[in-house]
C-alpha cells in the first residue's frame, strides 16, 4: 500500500478543516501546472505558482489546474482562498486516507477518488486524487505525478476532442474515466495473481501458498474497500441537480457507472475464488497425505505376511518340517515373494494401486 509519512492520528484532537498533511513525507514539493483551452485554442503553463491562479477566475474559457505534490500545505491554503474552496475540501485533499466521496458545497463539488495500481509487477500502491469543479475550472491534486491523466491531457492537445466545446463538467468526468479505466489493468495483474496461485495450489500445496493465500485476499479486501465506495460517487454525480453539471455529461457519468460495475463484478468473482482457495489447500494436502498413507498401508500389508512367515521359521523347535533341507532356505523366499506377487496383483486388480 502507499507509504504514509505521517499518521491520520495525528490530527486528533484538531477541530474541523485543520490542514494537516497525511501522506508520504517525501513528497513535499508542490508543483502547479495549467491547461487553458477554448474551442479554438490551448495553452498550457507548467510550475505556476500559487499566487498567479486569480486571473484564471476572470477566464470564460476552460482551466484545468493540475497540482501535485500535497507537502506544501501553504501553497494549497492559497489555492482554497483564491477559488473560495470550504475548508474541509482543503482537509480532505491533505488527508490522503479518505474514503472515495463526492461533496456538493454549492458554487464547488468535491470529488475524493483512488488510484490503483501495481509497481514492479507485484507491489499493490494506490495513490488519493481530489479534484474540485468550479464554473469553468477543475483542480485536480494528487501527491505525485501519475500518468492515468497522460490520456485526458493529450486529447485536450489533439483539437479534435469534444472536450474542447464543452464544459468544466465534462473535463471532470474525463479525469474521472481516466482514473476508472486505470482499475481494468490493476483487475489484469490480480487476476494473473490469483490464478497462478490457485495452479500453485492444485499443482504443489506447501507453506508458501499458505502466505499467497493470505496475500491474496488482503488485496482484495483492500481493492474492495477503495473501489466500492467509486459506484456511489458517480452515481451522485449522475444525479445531483447542481448546475455544475449539464444533463448531456449525465450519459457519459452512466458510462462511467457501467464501467465501476464490471470491476466490481470481477471483484466479487475473485472473492469467490479466494473464498474457495483454503478448501482447495485443504483438499489437495488431504489428497497428498492420502497417497502416502496409502503406500505406506501397502508396505505395511504386503510385510505383515512376510512377517508371518519368517516368524514361523524363527521359533526354537528342535521337530520342525523342512529345516533339515538343503533348499528349505531358497524355498522360504521364494514363498515369501510369491505372496508379495500375489497381494500385488490384488490391490491392481481391485484398482487400490
Amino acid at each position: 500500500m502507499a507509504l504514509t509519512g505521517r499518521k491520520r492520528s495525528e490530527k486528533a484532537g484538531l477541530p474541523p478543516g485543520s490542514l494537516v498533511y497525511v501522506g508520504d513525507t517525501g513528497q513535499e514539493a508542490t508543483g502547479i501546472d495549467i491547461i487553458d483551452y477554448t474551442w479554438d485554442e490551448i495553452r498550457e503553463e507548467t510550475g505556476v505558482d500559487a499566487g498567479d491562479l486569480p486571473p484564471y477566475l476572470e477566464k470564460e474559457s476552460i482551466t484545468w489546474i493540475d497540482v501535485t505534490g500535497l507537502g506544501d500545505i501553504a501553497a494549497i491554503e492559497t489555492i482554497g482562498e483564491i477559488f473560495g474552496l470550504h475548508p474541509l475540501v482543503l482537509e480532505d485533499v491533505l488527508n490522503t486516507e479518505q474514503r472515495p466521496k463526492m461533496e456538493d458545497y454549492g458554487e464547488t463539488i468535491a470529488i475524493i477518488l483512488k488510484w490503483i495500481g501495481y509497481q514492479a509487477g507485484d507491489t499493490l500502491v494506490d495513490e488519493q486524487i481530489s479534484l474540485v469543479l468550479g464554473k469553468n475550472y477543475v483542480i485536480s491534486f494528487q501527491e505525485r505525478p501519475l500518468n492515468v491523466f497522460e490520456p485526458v491531457r493529450t486529447r485536450i492537445r489533439g483539437g479534435a476532442w469534444r472536450a474542447r466545446r464543452l464544459g468544466a463538467d465534462y473535463l471532470a468526468y474525463a479525469l474521472v474515466d481516466a482514473v476508472v479505466d486505470s482499475y481494468f489493468a490493476a483487475m489484469e495483474t490480480f487476476g494473473e495473481k490469483i490464478e497462478a496461485v490457485d495452479n500453485a495450489l492444485i499443482e504443489d500445496p506447501d507453506a508458501d501458498a499458505i502466505r499467497a493465500i493470505q496475500k491474496v485476499r488482503r488485496e482484495l479486501l483492500y481493492l474492495r474497500r477503495q473501489i466500492w465506495p467509486l459506484r456511489e460517487v458517480v452515481s451522485s454525480m449522475e444525479r445531483t441537480e447542481s448546475p455544475l453539471f449539464a444533463d448531456q455529461t449525465g450519459v457519459y457519468l452512466r458510462d462511467v457507472y457501467d464501467h465501476i460495475v464490471q470491476v466490481i463484478e470481477a471483484l466479487e468473482t475473485y472473492r469467490d475464488m479466494s473464498a474457495g482457495m483454503l478448501d482447495i489447500y485443504l483438499s489437495s494436502t488431504s489428497n497428498r497425505m492420502n497417497e502416502v498413507m496409502k503406500v505406506l498401508t501397502i508396505i505395511a500389508t504386503i510385510f505383515i505376511p512376510l512377517s508371518f512367515i519368517t516368524g514361523i521359521f524363527g521359533m526354537n523347535f528342535r521337530f520342525m518340517p523342512e529345516l533339515a533341507w538343503e533348499f528349505g532356505y531358497y524355498a522360504c523366499l521364494g514363498l515369501m515373494a510369491a505372496v508379495a506377487i500375489g497381494m500385488l496383483a490384488y490391490f491392481r486388480k481391485k484398482k487400490w494401486i
